[in-house]
């Protein structure tokens, strides 16, 4: 969820570099934010403090904004398989903990919920609230956040730059959010429009060097806009602290299953991003305008969309370009669960979360939807 906090230092270009250069190469990460469900009437439950407390301090799992949401944070491995089975073992004590009091389940944002929620109030939270007021009650989103290192910081930088141009696809693949407050919101993934009544949302700028980055983190500073890198809340941003590449940009998926071919099909790009900059190969220099306006059709059609070439504006469809881009990262994939997760994404071009839960709400409904969101969260 999104941070804030008292000013400190802002980083220098070389501290930045640094940070990113100490980092290891191709390691991955993840933070997932999951709903709790009333196990009755399948509402948003907020009870996140109470189930924390049945969990005995597990540093898995953490408070998040929305008290009816708790955080499943997965530590740096080495693919996507390895967080896979980690993964379920927490879903697995997170739901053995919540018998009872919850259920948890996971998508971008309730079926039918009302749009304004009960907050945690902590310090931190608290800073929230006065800063952003009825809108942060509206907040009740959750995602699947994906920490990537690179291994070095001019590549690190680079891959972040040509990144940005595939954050639609990616959002298009992971949309899992088509109802909101009961309804059929007509979007595969409403959490972006939530999410876009904070600012920093969406698309980040592209960065030239670490010292203009190292600038923008200074005047945001100055200006008490973010006084810290972690309030940087793009879809895509550089952490400092822990030297990764960390996207923002999906919805938390359904099942392990969904979740892990997210994780592989974004590693394994940044991994093939990572060898044509060292290969040589420079970015298309896509402005930021072009791919919001792909970014668009990722959030209204999802996997059912067309998307626009970045060079040559030629529109194709974007379940093609999906399928591509499975094609061209598959040999990254470098064991049988990573492959096995990617050819999982290629059946999520099919159907993704969004159209599965369509399906699914057309049997009664968005409540319907919620209680299969529920129903799946061990899968």
């Amino acid at each position: 969820m999104h941070e804030t906090g008292p000013p400190g230092s802002s980083p220098s270009a070389n501290e930045l570099r640094a940070a990113f250069d100490r980092a290891p190469a191709y390691t991955l990460g993840m933070e997932e934010e999951v709903m709790l469900l009333d196990p009755e009437t399948f509402d948003l439950a907020p009870r996140a403090p109470e189930l924390l407390e049945r969990l005995d301090d597990d540093a898995r799992f953490k408070l998040e904004l929305p008290a009816s949401q708790l955080e499943i944070v997965m530590p740096p491995m080495s693919d996507a398989g390895e967080i896979a089975v980690s993964l379920l073992k927490a879903r697995r004590a997170l739901a053995a903990a919540a018998d009872g009091l919850v259920r948890p389940a996971a998508a971008g944002a309730h079926p039918f919920s009302p749009g304004v929620g009960q907050l945690n109030r902590t310090p931190r939270y608290d800073g929230i609230v006065r800063e952003y007021g009825s809108i942060a009650a509206r907040q009740l989103v959750c995602a699947q956040q994906v920490h990537v290192s690179v291994g070095d910081s001019d590549r690190a930088l680079a891959v972040y730059n040509r990144l940005r141009e595939y954050l639609p696809l990616l959002a298009a693949l992971a949309a899992n959010a088509p109802f909101y407050e009961g309804a059929d919101s007509g979007l595969a993934s409403v959490r972006p429009k939530l999410c876009e009544l904070l600012p920093r949302q969406g698309v980040p700028p592209a960065i030239e060097s670490w010292e203009a980055y190292a600038a923008m983190l200074r005047w945001g500073q100055r200006a008490g806009a973010f006084p810290q890198p972690r309030a940087w809340w793009w879809e895509l941003r550089l952490h400092p602290r822990f030297g990764t590449l960390e996207l923002r940009v999906p919805d938390a998926q359904s099942s392990v299953a969904d979740a892990e071919a997210l994780l592989a099909v974004i590693h394994a790009l940044v991994v093939w991003l990572g060898a044509r900059h060292d290969a040589g190969e420079p970015s298309t220099g896509a402005s930021r305008w072009q791919i919001e306006e792909n970014r668009w059709s990722a959030c209204r059609h999802g996997v059912q969309g067309t998307m626009a070439d970045l060079v040559t504006g030629e529109p194709q469809s974007t379940a093609s370009r999906l399928r591509a881009l499975l094609q061209t990262v598959a040999d990254a994939g470098e064991t049988t669960a990573v492959r096995r997760a990617l050819v999982h994404a290629d059946a999520m071009v099919n159907e993704n979360g969004a159209l599965a839960q369509r399906r699914a709400a057309g049997r009664g409904g968005a409540r319907s939807a919620a209680r299969w969101l529920a129903d799946r969260f061990l899968n």
